[in-house]
C-alpha cells in the first residue's frame, strides 16, 4: 500500500474526489481528511489520531528504548546479583517485557501531543485552510488515481505519494 496525498481548497472539492475515488473501489476506510482545528469537514471521513500525531513512531521508539534498556538492567542484575538472590534468564526476560510495555505506553503519552513528522510539510497549507486528503492504495494504482485526480479536479494539488504508509494506519 501507498499513501497518496493531496491539498484541496475546499469542502465541496473533497467530497467530488471520494465520489470518484468509491468509484475506482478504493474504500472509505482509506480515505482521510485533515484540517486545521475546529475546521467543519461535515461528512467527510476525518484523519484518526494515528494519522495526525506522532504516535506510532513513538510507540516503536519507546518499545525499543524500553527493550534495550530492561535487557541491559536485567544482565547486570544477572552479572552483579542482590546480596541472596540468584537471577536467572527467566528475569531478565521479565524485566524486559516490562520495560518494553513501559517504554511503549511512557512514549505513546508523549507521542500524542506531537503532530505526524510524516504531514510537516502541509503544515502551512492547513494552516491557510486547505483540506489534506491521504489515500490509501495499492501500490500498482498510485499512477492510475493521481491521474483520475489531475484530469477530473484541477484545483487538487497531488502532493505525491509516501513510498510505504505505516503498519497500523
Amino acid at each position: 500500500m501507498r499513501r497518496i496525498y493531496f491539498l484541496l481548497p475546499s469542502v465541496a472539492s473533497a467530497k467530488g474526489i471520494i465520489d470518484e475515488l468509491l468509484l475506482k473501489r478504493i474504500e472509505w476506510r482509506h480515505i482521510h481528511v485533515l484540517a486545521r482545528p475546529h475546521e467543519p469537514l461535515e461528512d467527510l471521513p476525518q484523519a484518526t489520531l494515528a494519522q495526525r500525531s506522532d504516535l506510532l513512531p513513538a510507540l516503536a521508539r519507546g518499545t525499543a528504548a524500553g527493550g534495550v534498556t530492561g535487557a541491559l538492567a536485567g544482565l547486570v542484575a544477572m552479572a552483579f546479583p542482590p546480596a541472596g538472590l540468584t537471577i536467572a534468564g527467566g528475569v531478565v526476560v521479565c524485566m524486559t517485557l516490562a520495560s518494553m510495555g513501559f517504554g511503549a505506553w511512557a512514549a505513546t503519552m508523549i507521542g500524542v501531543g506531537i503532530p505526524n513528522t510524516r504531514l510537516r510539510r502541509f503544515e502551512h497549507a492547513i494552516e491557510e485552510g486547505e483540506l489534506l486528503m491521504m489515500v490509501d492504495v495499492p501500490k500498482d494504482r498510485v499512477e492510475e488515481i493521481e491521474a483520475l485526480v489531475r484530469s477530473h479536479h484541477p484545483e487538487a494539488d497531488v502532493e505525491g505519494a509516501d513510498p510505504t504508509i505505516p503498519a497500523f494506519p
